[in-house]
């Protein structure tokens, strides 16, 4: 890893921080449908930060996805309950997004939130550990 990989993963990591701060204004206004969406875009640009450490990317979610949960979850490096908690994200992300009966729960939105933060949490301390 060069100083370009913690470049681009700070950038990252700051781009799922500001869909955070979106989330959490949407998630007040009571706009449950964007939160879920901007919800799973941080922890999605999360899961980026840790992947460009390594230069991996794909072009579809589910792929980046899946090796993060193969390659970080399943090894502990993160905690394989955030992993079920991605899948949970990535669908409520498209049930919100595509499925026009879909009715969001505000029980639900605050744990994409609250995944969402937790995740952001953790990658940082991943990242900044990773550098020294």
């Amino acid at each position: 890893m060069d100083k370009r990989d913690f470049e681009l993963a700070r950038y990252r990591l700051e781009r799922a921080k500001q869909d955070l701060n979106d989330t959490d204004l949407l998630y007040k206004n009571n706009s449950l449908l964007s939160a879920n969406n901007r919800a799973y875009y941080a922890i999605f640009h999360a899961i980026q930060a840790v992947l460009s450490l390594e230069r991996v990317d794909f072009k579809r979610h589910k792929d980046a996805i899946a090796y993060f949960n193969k390659n970080y979850v399943s090894t502990e490096i993160f905690p394989k309950m955030l992993g079920r908690r991605i899948g949970q994200a990535f669908q409520i992300r498209e049930d919100s997004d595509y499925d026009y009966k879909f009715i969001p729960q505000i029980e639900q939105t605050a744990y994409q939130v609250e995944t969402a933060k937790e995740l952001i949490k953790l990658v940082e301390e991943y990242i900044n550990k990773q550098e020294k």
